[in-house]
């Protein structure tokens, strides 16, 4: 191929000569800079955020599937290193732009960091580079904006840069499925692009599928999360039916999970959180905007969802009515506020909601959750209380939220005076005092 540019970084990919960069080392950044750097690569991480900078390089991870050992293993190799400025980014081969983008006040789609990033990224390209983008956002971000960025700075595409989308597909505290293990979807804006793309992520994922372009990849990565979604928000309307037919969901839910074909099983709660469920569906919606058409099924399974928390407080009123007390001036002591079991991320969490929701109402809020040490979110300032006898038995009412591996529940019931379980995590013990979700 005619295409000196093109094979000279094919070339550098496949000797593992290329130098990579990952932009923001979060839950998705530090995995595959650490995937890349175990794999032969030299890999520099940036994030601005300079504390984050600075336990990376103390070997502290602050990511609970990267234990600290891992990381200084990887650290003492000599193959990572770790900064929060973009000065040597030009010496990179390749960029993977793994950053946030979360919702705005108006919940409309928030490319600020993406924007920074290429931003900063385009200044410093003095040579061929192989841009990746892997942050979450609506079809058509990475040709529209990623690409024509860099281009409208008299850079070409297929000869002096490379653009491509793959969407993460990290899943926190699987214990199964790993980056290595879980198939990679990649779409270039062009075709060489995505040859490229194709063969860099070879290099450290067993199974790497294409698509057609970078809006496919991109609209690949909102079908998954909006499939969740859809389907969270559907057994969290079938949990509110059972309630007021007196029929148990979670026994509904594990007898229809028997059928082996056409049936998924999900599971309702407090709500959604995380920095994907919540956020993705609405990059969608939003851009349906543009063609004048509104996607109603998305827009209705996230009007559910977020509504369970309040219709979580109002069944914890329920409770302590029939108590003879009310929220008001009653004692509520949470279990877990984290956004998802076994994380140590309160994201998006619909705990946050609730939370505010009983303090609104006039109730006392304590929680505890082992990997949540302080709630510092929109204008709630609450820490982490110890997990005792005599909190438990103090509070009106145990309300379980997250259903984090290392509590015992046995011993939580036994403690408590009344126990609320959104997440079925005492499905196996039989107590007066626990009401299910």
């Amino acid at each position: 191929m005619k295409n000196p540019n093109f094979n000279l970084l094919r070339n550098r990919i496949l000797n593992k000569e290329a130098r990579i960069s990952i932009v923001g080392l979060g839950y998705v950044g530090l995995p595959y800079a650490m995937e890349f750097a175990r794999n032969g690569f030299r890999v520099t991480g940036i994030d601005s955020n300079e504390k984050k900078v600075e336990a990376l390089r103390s070997g502290e991870s602050y990511i609970m599937d990267i234990g600290h050992e891992e990381l200084r293993e990887i650290n003492g190799s000599g193959a990572i290193s770790y900064t929060s400025s973009y000065d040597g980014i030009d010496d990179a081969d390749v960029i993977d732009i793994c950053v946030p983008t979360p919702l705005g006040k108006s919940r409309d789609p928030d490319l600020f960091f993406i924007t920074s990033a290429v931003r900063s990224i385009k200044a410093k390209i003095r040579k061929p580079k192989l841009l990746v983008l892997t942050s979450t956002t609506y079809p058509g971000t990475t040709r529209e904006y990623v690409a024509a960025t860099v281009s409208d700075s008299g850079f070409v595409i297929d000869r002096d840069f490379f653009v491509a989308f793959s969407p993460e597909r990290i899943d926190p505290a699987n214990r199964i499925y790993k980056l290595a293990n879980i198939p990679k979807v990649v779409g270039g804006v062009t075709e060489l692009s995505g040859d490229l793309a194709i063969l860099l992520f070879r290099q450290i994922v067993k199974d790497v599928i294409r698509v057609s372009s970078s809006d496919t990849a991109e609209m690949v990565k909102l079908l998954e999360n909006t499939f969740r979604s859809i389907n969270i928000g559907l057994v969290n309307e079938m949990a509110i039916i059972c309630n007021k037919l007196g029929i148990d969901v979670w026994e509904v839910i594990d007898a229809a999970k028997t059928k082996p074909y056409g049936y998924v099983p999900f599971y309702p709660g407090p709500g959604i959180g995380g920095h994907c469920i919540p956020i993705d569906p609405v990059y969608l919606t939003w851009r349906m905007k543009v063609f004048n058409y509104r996607a109603r099924f998305i827009e209705l399974a996230t009007d559910i969802n977020n509504e369970m928390p309040y219709y979580v407080v109002n069944r914890l009123a329920e409770i302590l009515n029939n108590d003879v007390k009310s929220i008001k001036d009653s004692r509520i002591f949470i279990v877990g506020v984290a956004y998802k079991k076994d994380v140590n991320d309160s994201r998006e969490s619909s705990a946050i909601t609730v939370i505010e929701e009983i303090l609104r109402r006039g109730g006392r809020v304590l929680y505890n959750d082992p990997y949540i040490a302080a709630i510092n979110e929109n204008g709630l300032h609450i820490k982490s209380t110890k997990l005792s006898r005599k909190a438990l038995a103090s509070s009106d009412c145990t309300l379980i939220l997250t259903d984090h591996a290392v509590y015992s529940y046995e011993w939580i019931v036994r403690h408590s005076r009344r126990v609320f379980d959104t997440k079925n995590a005492t499905k196996n013990i039989k107590s007066g005092k626990i009401v299910r979700l």
